[in-house]
């Protein structure tokens, strides 16, 4: 599913309009973004969180040249699904 499909959805369940169903995802988003840059996580009980993780500098390799080249530190957002999401998978 992507976000228009998603959007379309959303307007389906509420019975509401497709934009005022965008706005609400994009205020969601929003968000959670701004939850992520703050506390570094976001809870959403029974679908499960949203965390900050570290990823340390690495080695890697250019696939064009085959030369060994180092891959900064950086910071990724992931999420762990809530076991009642796992359930109704």
């Amino acid at each position: 599913m992507n976000k228009q499909e998603l959007v379309e959805s959303m307007a389906k369940c509420q019975k509401d309009t497709k934009v005022s169903a965008e706005r609400w995802l994009d205020c969601m988003l929003d968000c959670i973004s701004s939850g992520l840059k703050k506390d570094k996580y976001v809870q959403l009980m029974g679908f499960g969180s949203f965390k900050v993780k570290a990823r340390a500098a690495r080695k890697g390799r250019n696939p064009q040249t085959g030369a060994t080249i180092t891959i900064k530190a950086s910071k990724t957002a992931s999420f762990k699904p809530s076991p009642d999401l796992k359930k109704g998978l």
